[in-house]
């Protein structure tokens, strides 16, 4: 099992909180996080790139609570699509692809059973738009893989995050970014700078 985890989760500003704390909880347990931002490139359909990196992922963190009408009474279907996509490879995939693993995480107890009960048979976490639950979420689901432990309880990871918290205003200082600029190669260069400086 390879440690890249393909996120398949909203990227918008509502969302941003979460995204950093599941971004920091992938770092901090040892993992690579993926996903269709860390490359810009026009010339490429999205599409394969999104199919390329599922590929090159033997995890996945599916958060479908985003699944929800817009102003336009109009509903978003991208993380269940990119969800489907991810189970599509891992049943009919090459042997490898087999092996594949996810966290499929929802904002409510059940609530994917109104729009997405297809997936009523497998186990979805709750996060209730929290970050802190969802990284209690993936260091659990993390935890139960023998080459990832030992991992830092719950607990220990939700300090730490704290903290990061508390130094990110001056690290964006000293790169010289307003936090309005921040892009994910920004995000992701934080994070890698700050956890070797701030072992658990």
């Amino acid at each position: 099992m390879n440690r890249n985890i393909f996120i398949n989760c909203p990227f918008d500003d509502n969302y941003s909180a979460i995204f950093d704390a599941v971004l920091f909880t992938i770092y901090l347990c040892g993992c690579k996080p993926r996903c269709d931002l860390e490359i810009d490139d026009g010339s490429q359909v999205r599409l394969n790139k999104i199919i390329s990196i599922i590929e090159e992922s033997d995890m996945g963190i599916h958060d479908i609570s985003r699944t929800e009408v817009n102003p336009n009474n109009l509903p978003r279907f991208n993380m269940p699509f990119e969800f489907g996509v991810f189970m599509g490879a891992k049943e009919f995939g090459k042997k490898k692809q087999s092996a594949k693993t996810c966290l499929i995480m929802d904002s409510g107890k059940y609530r994917f059973r109104e729009f997405f009960s297809d997936i009523s048979g497998q186990d979805i976490k709750d996060h209730n738009s929290d970050a802190f639950q969802a990284i209690k979420n993936i260091r659990n689901w993390l935890n139960t893989y023998p080459s990832l432990r030992p991992l830092a309880g719950a607990t220990a990871i939700i300090e730490k995050y704290k903290q990061y918290q508390l130094d990110r205003p001056a690290i964006l200082f000293n790169l010289r970014l307003v936090e309005k600029d921040v892009q994910y190669a920004d995000r992701i260069q934080i994070v890698e700078q700050w956890i070797p400086l701030n072992p658990l």
